[in-house]
């Protein structure tokens, strides 16, 4: 069966049910529909005193181009822990409408471990997402409609972009202003894709709505002709903006297929932003159950850097345990082994491509000080020889492992797992950040290159080094950094996948998110407007008469 019908062929609990699980009071949840609901957030001022539970973040090796099923195992190890008599939760991020219908398809999970119904979480949900849309193009409004009647605040350099929830390669760059009208500016401007918005890094980053407003007003839009910036709050657009986000705030509630409760709020890129769900669902979820599973995007030099020199930075939280997610087709991808051929059994690829798993281990134990267990994700086409041989390699080196067959098993798939990590997580971590705060931000970027990617050091366009110049000298030097780059490795080029030879990362060009708290540094070819491949996803996803969707996976 694909992943729509095992769904649909599973009964869901009512979200009421869900809520009472994790002692929610139905006056505190607001439904949409059956199985859907906002929790509101005066659940958490209700349980702040209350000691949290334990946190689990899985991550995972470079990915191949389809991903290696992060939401998968975590849905799973939820499942797992719930099968063992442990109460759990998932806290997750929202999917983009981008990669549903571009090249990766859902991110609701697959087989028996999935988060539902999945079909609405992969589509519209609850309308966040539109929300943030609708915000972020608003305040680009006030800005130009602000220019029309005068330009009172002198704004010259526009640096705020529309955007969509979509992959549409043509609005990458586009004219703006063409009408002709007396007062009407014309420029180049481009689009970003929603997940990619300051607007939704500030959504998940914020503690509270008041948190929320101020954030909104500290976006800077622009600069006027003595290069000074001009803040969203100097149009007066944060509290507009902030009610178009008054319901998107409240994270969502769910359920597996299994009925363990899922949070899923907010969704931003991992080599666009940080990556991470919101700060409140993440924080609610460890008051509402013992062990909370959550999820940074991408590999581990991207979401889980992030999440740990972000997220937990700025939430004073830190996982007591992290799970690095290992398949042995993406094993081969970084071992040399050519894409079409990763199904194929092979060894000596296998054997190759682990020093990309050592890498990430090394980071997140040893660099990061964390208590760190592999998961093998399973899958049908590898062969136990294969799975023996990375077992066997990692006991080797004292690094824990499990063959987690979630796909196939569901929670009983995790069993072994889920035992493993109520241990791990009981032991003593020593947590650290790769870098302080009070480092300039070359320093920082220079850090995370070193320490995180392996790189030999770190190249800065002129545009980037002016930049920095320019927001230290505004007094933002000690906001963390966030490095755009590829997620096929460690590198800043997508083809170099084995990093066998020396590499530096290239920092073509930083920009300054003083609403969200931290400063993006962008190497590589990465877009904030991605495109779809030759044949999307979309071309295969249909509804029939009875209104029965087909094609999301």
């Amino acid at each position: 069966m694909t992943d729509i019908e095992i769904a649909k062929s599973v009964e869901l609990e009512r979200i009421n049910k869900i809520a009472e699980k994790l002692d929610i009071k139905e006056d505190n949840i607001e439904c949409y529909g059956k199985y859907k609901a906002k929790i509101d957030n005066s659940v958490y001022d209700e349980l702040k005193n209350k000691e949290n539970g334990k946190l689990i973040l899985v991550t995972a090796i470079n990915p191949t181009p389809l991903g290696e099923g992060k939401t998968t195992v975590s849905i799973a190890i939820a499942d797992g822990l719930s099968k063992i008599g442990k109460k759990s939760i998932l806290a997750l991020r929202e999917p983009s409408l981008g990669p549903v219908f571009g090249i990766k398809g859902g991110a609701t999970g697959g087989g028996y471990v999935q988060v539902a119904p999945m079909e609405d979480i992969n589509l519209h949900f609850t309308g966040d997402i539109h929300a943030i849309t609708a915000a972020n193009n608003l305040l680009a409004s006030i800005i130009d409609n602000h220019i029309y009647f005068g330009n009172e605040l002198d704004i010259q350099e526009v640096t705020w972009k529309r955007c969509v929830d979509l992959n549409d390669r043509q609005l990458r760059k586009v004219e703006t202003g063409l009408s002709g009208e007396k007062n009407v500016v014309p420029r180049t401007d481009g689009f970003d894709i929603t997940v990619a918005s300051e607007i939704m890094a500030i959504l998940c980053l914020s503690e509270n709505i008041v948190d929320l407003k101020e954030k909104l007003g500290n976006i800077i839009i622009g600069y006027n002709s003595k290069k000074e910036p001009i803040y969203a709050k100097n149009l007066n657009a944060q509290g507009a903006m902030t009610v178009l986000l008054r319901d998107a705030i409240k994270p969502n509630l769910v359920q597996t297929l299994e009925h363990t409760p899922a949070i899923i709020h907010g969704g931003p890129f991992a080599n666009i932003a940080h990556g991470c769900n919101s700060i409140i669902a993440t924080k609610m979820a460890m008051k509402l159950a013992d062990y909370t599973v959550t999820e940074a995007g991408f590999g581990a030099d991207l979401g889980a850097e992030k999440f740990l020199d972000i997220k937990c930075r700025k939430a004073n939280i830190k996982p007591n345990a992290v799970v690095i997610v290992a398949t042995i087709k993406a094993l081969k991808y970084h071992g040399g082994i050519e894409k079409e051929k990763i199904q194929e059994e092979n060894i000596e690829g296998l054997q190759n491509g682990m020093a990309n798993l050592y890498k990430h281990i090394e980071n997140l134990k040893d660099k990061f000080g964390l208590n760190v267990i592999v998961a093998i994700n399973k899958f049908n086409s590898d062969t136990e020889e294969e799975v023996q041989y990375i077992q066997s390699e990692l006991y080797k080196n004292g690094i824990e492992s499990s063959l987690v067959d979630g796909w196939a098993k569901g929670g009983q798939g995790a069993i072994d797992i889920a035992n493993k990590l109520v241990k791990l997580t009981e032991k003593q971590e020593n947590f650290k950040y790769i870098y302080d705060l009070q480092d300039d931000i070359k320093t920082k970027i220079e850090k995370v290159a070193r320490e995180i990617y392996g790189a030999e050091g770190v190249e800065f366009s002129k545009e980037a080094t002016d930049e920095i110049n320019r927001i230290e000298t505004l007094g933002f030097k000690n906001l963390p950094i966030c490095i755009a780059k590829t997620q096929y490795s460690f590198s800043d080029d997508a083809k170099n996948l084995e990093c066998k030879e020396p590499f530096k990362i290239t920092i073509r060009e930083i920009n300054l998110k003083a609403g969200g708290g931290f400063v993006v540094a962008i190497s590589g070819k990465i877009m904030t407007m991605p495109g779809l491949p030759k044949v999307p996803a979309a071309e295969s996803i249909d509804i029939d008469e009875n209104e029965k969707i087909v094609g999301i996976f």
